[in-house]
């Protein structure tokens, strides 16, 4: 029977941040996020006005218009930044809370040694994911707010298939965050934390738990697991993203449900495009690379 120990101080570490999250969330969305609602409403009139000049309907100097519709999408964010990394913050710290109390209730395993070469695996793949999404993508413009077909989801259900759900997932959840963070997405990055780490979470378990991909099977029966364990994540992402995303932005965001409900009908459309490419694109890829890293030595035989 295998050995385990009870550790607390994740749990302890966990509780901390969630609590010091909370606080800060509340406090953010008091002050800088209030803000930026009144600079969305602002820039939703600004909107209205430079399309009625286009159309020919009002008179105003377009270019002034423009910039001034520049200005204030860049002051909105700015003052988004603050609550959405509060809420980073309290999706991640539950993350460690959970864990924590895993480890407080069943204890923990010996310990593993983690190589070099599986973190170097997993910080390059949360990378790809900050490539392709950040990079790699199309915004679609609704109101004051978007959404967009990319490419990271490839590399999210590319990391699970390769490094597991465990690291596979916080991979693409980690990669994905930060392309948020650092884009016009912002808001949706504690979304996108607990979305992506989900998929990969799923992806994992139908790959290595249920179909033991990582062991040597025929071409056939691997070419098979890959596209079943991605079209797992997959569709469940395509289930989940539009509700979470129409919760997350009416009950934590505050936009009104007849924007969010639309948000979520092209999420739906936008996200089933997104799962295809990632179903079609990661099998390929993964294929691709099985054989080459087994010959390297590099394949992951434990995940």
């Amino acid at each position: 029977m295998e050995k385990r120990e009870k550790k607390y101080g994740l749990l302890i570490i966990g509780a901390l941040l969630l609590a010091a999250g909370i606080i800060l969330a509340v406090v953010t969305h008091n002050t800088s996020y209030r803000d930026s609602v009144k600079t969305g409403e602002e820039l939703k009139e600004l909107t209205t006005q430079i399309s009625a000049v286009q159309d020919g309907d009002a008179e105003g100097d377009l270019d002034a218009l423009n910039a001034r519709s520049a200005q204030l999408s860049d002051q909105k964010l700015r003052q988004e930044r603050p609550y959405s990394y509060c809420l980073t913050l309290v999706f991640f710290a539950l993350l460690l809370t959970g864990k924590g109390i895993c480890n407080a209730v069943f204890g923990v395993p010996e310990a593993r040694p983690r190589t070099v070469r599986q973190l170097a695996m997993a910080g390059l793949l949360a990378a790809l994911c900050y490539i392709g999404f950040a990079f790699f993508k199309i915004d679609i413009p609704v109101g004051t707010e978007k959404t967009a077909f990319h490419f990271g989801n490839v590399f999210c259900v590319l990391a699970a298939l390769l490094l597991g759900g465990y690291w596979g997932g916080l991979a693409g959840a980690v990669g994905m965050t930060i392309g948020d963070l650092t884009t016009s997405y912002v808001t949706s990055a504690p979304k996108t934390f607990l979305l992506k780490l989900l998929i990969g979470l799923i992806v994992g378990l139908v790959a290595h738990r249920l179909l033991k991909l990582s062991r040597s099977h025929s071409a056939k029966y691997v070419t098979g697991a890959t596209i079943a364990a991605s079209a797992c994540g997959m569709i469940f992402n395509v289930i989940a993203d539009p509700i979470v995303g129409y919760f997350y932005k009416t009950y934590l965001l505050g936009v009104p449900q007849d924007i969010a409900s639309t948000l979520a009908k092209l999420a739906a459309v936008t996200t089933a495009v997104n799962a295809v490419i990632a179903v079609i694109a990661s099998t390929v890829f993964y294929l691709a690379l099985r054989p080459a890293l087994r010959k390297a030595g590099l394949f992951p035989e434990d995940v």
